[in-house]
């Protein structure tokens, strides 16, 4: 059975060395993240801050913090839940199993979310500014709730069945919000609260909004899971979590969940918008400050005990890394059963997760074919980025399974080489231009607008793949230091990138590698700010790459053609992935609050070996 509360959660880490106290007075304000971010790093314990200035609420981060640790909190259910999610793809393996799915009858009892008349989360009550003020980095507009669960109704249809629970960024204070009276709340496309919120519009009403801090861990997870059309969020909490969602009715607000540590209830204005951010976010960049819906908060409710979780998203990989590992743990096997052809999906953390997408599908269509080539995988490059929010994928790497059965999607390397080994680059890139693209990512033409690159390989091996820099090369001015990222990846430094110089800069590269040049012994280039910082490890190469690039702007290719409205090109696909002018920002440390975090780190400390 899993935790009824939060405080059972903690109890239980304690109990098993999983968590520590820090009862040294530490700072809401930049220095929590940054603990956070080095424990993290360490993979270290759960911590809880029982001393946070000016603050009568202690704190707790890194609950998420190790994939075994969330294993762990989830770790009596999570077989039933996986067998729950494989019958939602396959409803028939419940006839083939029949007796193996009669333990699930339980499981779907504890789906329906049960209304009580009173519940911890509503004993006590206090102001926004009462609440803890984290800031996680430097330029943030303002402290957030980073760990929120946003619970709204369909206005049409009201109740629990057609609801969402959601994790949407909430700020608390700061810009143009109203002190102790409003809080911004940002939701990215694709979301199902945007639909509820089109649906409060066209009926010219306010709609009603819970915000929950805190509870069971289930709550937390079931906001970001991807759940298929008609199974609300709190019935898969139910499931996770083992017992029936206990939800407070509101007289005139939304029923909240009983066992929340916090919750935030008001409704958000038809037609009000404010600006919002900016905010450090999980690409590693600043999103940046732009209109948000207002949520006009008419109480806050608090248990007695009450303790705020909270987490810092960054360049990745961060806490929000064991929630993706753990999504693909229940969802991913129930990928062939949603998208037929598609055998594996993986969203690449270490490139901000909805830049990169690598897959796996069939190819099938013409199996007497002397030369073959991708088309089966081409429609399932396209259910794949029809579905949900995985439509918010900049690149789809795809490869055929025929080609090689044993190819692991998690093998980023060994995927690429695959690709990359059989790739036609005259014939197998396939771009969507003026679409939609992740709200976080500034690479696009405008906020939520860019384009998608599909890279489909099939049939055999083309070409062998360089591992060193050919001697020799030359290449024109401006472009120096070429290093190799990766069998067959050739990455270029290239000049400062300069609101006039863009395109003439890459032009200048293609135009003097043609024929012969090396450079198209490399099926891929990538043109970067810094070569060395770019090469060193993994990590940063997909990180570069695929954060800074736009494909419909930003892919090149030595010997470029358009065909029928096909593009293509006979050398070497090249990327520009340099930083350009109308980027966010990177985040960076504030160098006080590091030397603050060095000293509870020291000898003596109470970090003194976490981090």
């Amino acid at each position: 059975m899993g935790y009824r509360n939060l405080k059972e959660c903690l109890e239980d880490l304690e109990r098993t060395d999983q968590l520590v106290r820090i009862d040294q007075e530490v700072d809401g304000d930049l220095e929590v993240a940054e603990i956070q971010r080095r424990v993290y790093a360490a993979g270290g314990p759960a911590v809880l801050y029982s001393r946070v200035k000016g603050c009568r609420f202690p704190l707790v981060s890194n609950l998420y913090g190790t994939f075994e640790r969330t294993r762990f909190l989830f770790r009596d259910t999570l077989e039933r839940v996986k067998r729950l999610v494989e019958l939602k793809g396959d409803p028939g393996a419940a006839l083939r199993r029949p007796v193996s799915s009669l333990g699930l009858l339980g499981t779907a009892w504890s789906m329906r979310p049960k209304l009580v008349g009173r519940g911890p989360v509503t004993e006590c009550t206090a102001q926004l500014s009462d609440l803890p003020a984290v800031r996680n980095w430097p330029d943030d507009g303002g402290p957030f709730i980073t760990l929120p669960q946003v619970y709204t109704e369909d206005p049409r249809r009201p109740g629990w069945r057609n609801s969402n629970l959601g994790m949407y960024r909430v700020q608390l204070s700061g810009n143009q919000y109203q002190p102790d009276g409003e809080v911004g709340l940002h939701y990215q496309i694709h979301r199902s609260i945007g639909f509820h919120h089109a649906a409060a519009i066209e009926r010219g009403e306010p709609l009603r909004v819970a915000v929950a801090v805190g509870g069971p861990p289930v709550m937390a997870l079931s906001a970001v899971m991807p759940l298929p059309e008609g199974l609300p969020e709190l019935a898969f909490a139910g499931a996770l979590g083992g017992r029936r969602v206990r939800l407070v009715r509101g007289d005139t607000h939304l029923p909240v969940p009983a066992e929340a540590d916090f919750c935030l209830v008001g409704t958000i204005d038809p037609e009000r918008l404010l600006p919002e951010g900016p905010f450090g976010d999980h690409l590693g960049y600043y999103s940046l400050v732009h209109d948000f819906p207002v949520m006009r908060v008419e109480k806050v409710y608090h248990r007695r005990d009450a303790v705020w979780p909270f987490t810092v998203v960054g360049r990745p990989p961060q806490e929000d890394t064991s929630f993706g590992e753990i999504i693909h743990e229940l969802t991913g096997p129930a990928i062939p059963t949603v998208v037929p052809g598609v055998h594996a999906v993986h969203a690449v953390d270490a490139a901000g997760v909805h830049p990169l997408l690598l897959a796996i599908g069939s190819e099938r269509y013409v199996p007497y074919a002397q030369e073959r080539q991708p088309m089966e995988l081409l429609t399932c490059a396209n259910a794949i980025l029809g579905q949900g929010q995985l439509s918010l994928a900049k690149y789809l790497v795809i490869a055929a399974r025929e080609d090689n059965p044993g190819l692991d999607i998690h093998d980023i390397v060994a995927m690429l080489r695959h690709v990359l080994e059989r790739i036609d680059p005259t014939r197998d890139l396939h771009f969507q231009t003026s679409t939609t693209i992740d709200t976080l990512d500034y690479t696009g033409s405008s906020l939520n607008q860019g384009s998608k690159l599909v890279l489909a390989a099939a049939g055999p091996v083309r070409r062998e793949l360089p591992i060193e820099v050919p001697g020799g090369m030359t290449l024109p001015d401006g472009f120096d230091d070429p290093r190799v990222a990766l069998p067959g990846v050739l990455v270029v430094e290239g000049p400062t990138a300069g609101p006039g110089s863009l395109r003439g800069d890459i032009e200048r590269l293609v135009e003097g590698c043609r024929g012969d040049h090396p450079i198209n012994r490399f099926p891929l280039v990538v043109v970067v700010d810094e070569s060395a910082f770019a090469t060193r490890a993994l990590e940063n190469f997909l990180w570069v790459t695929f954060t800074r690039s736009n494909p419909s702007s930003d892919v090149h290719g030595v010997e470029a053609f358009v065909d029928d409205k096909h593009w293509g090109c006979r050398g070497a696909i090249v990327i520009d992935a340099r930083t350009k002018p109308g980027h966010a920002p990177p985040l960076v440390e504030d160098p006080e609050v590091t030397r603050r975090v060095d000293e509870l780190a020291a000898t003596g400390g109470p970090l003194h070996g976490i981090i």
